[in-house]
């Protein structure tokens, strides 16, 4: 990953979402983005992103963060569920033509599973009750060794528990699936409430 002066950056088409432009790199802003956030405090700490990796993202949104990702990237599947969201990350794949936009619910992955293939990277920011369930549903496209990252939402889960509460019990549950959980990062103060879990799935 590409840092500018402390600045996390991607090599890119500027222009996605009115984002800064640095030395002609355009500026992946930690407030904006929760990948970012969690780069930004790591310093990229097993964390790095290159060029020969296959993405799955979830939760696409806009296509903010897909966009970046797509600088240093092979391919991202985009996963998203809203209408009006799609509209904006249909335009980023125009731009793109490694962002493969795929409109269907996250918590299905049978609806997509036909378009996919193995991924290196399967990345979560789905802010539902649901979300753990949602990350283990999709580990049958990730390959052996593969990374997870997600983006824990912990007041989507239970509003009622302490956020740490709820970072551990999502912690547990991962490691039930058979992932290792290499670290809880608080993405504090970039976006609070947040936790990012970081984790390997266990070649078998």
């Amino acid at each position: 990953m590409i840092w500018i002066d402390g600045t996390l950056v991607s090599k890119g088409e500027s222009g996605v979402y009115g984002e800064r432009v640095v030395q002609g790199y355009r500026v992946w802003d930690p407030y904006r983005s929760k990948y970012a956030a969690l780069a930004t405090k790591r310093k990229q700490r097993d964390l790095d992103l290159t060029p020969d990796m296959k993405v799955l993202y979830l939760g696409a949104a806009n296509g903010t963060t897909v966009s970046h990702v797509a600088d240093y990237v092979e391919v991202v599947y985009a996963v998203e569920f809203a209408p009006h969201p799609m509209q904006d990350l249909l335009m980023v794949a125009r731009r793109r033509k490694n962002v493969i936009p795929i409109m269907a619910d996250a918590g299905r992955p049978e609806q997509y599973a036909p378009l996919l293939e193995q991924v290196d990277l399967l990345y979560q920011d789905v802010a539902q009750p649901t979300q753990v369930a949602i990350a283990i549903a999709n580990l049958i496209f990730l390959r052996p060794d593969g990374q997870l990252i997600l983006m824990l939402k912990t007041r989507s889960v239970d509003v009622s528990k302490d956020p740490k509460e709820v970072a551990t019990g999502a912690a547990e549950e991962l490691t039930a699936a058979g992932l290792v959980v290499e670290s809880v990062d608080w993405l504090a103060p970039y976006h609070l409430d947040h936790a990012a879990l970081v984790c390997r799935k266990v070649q078998k």
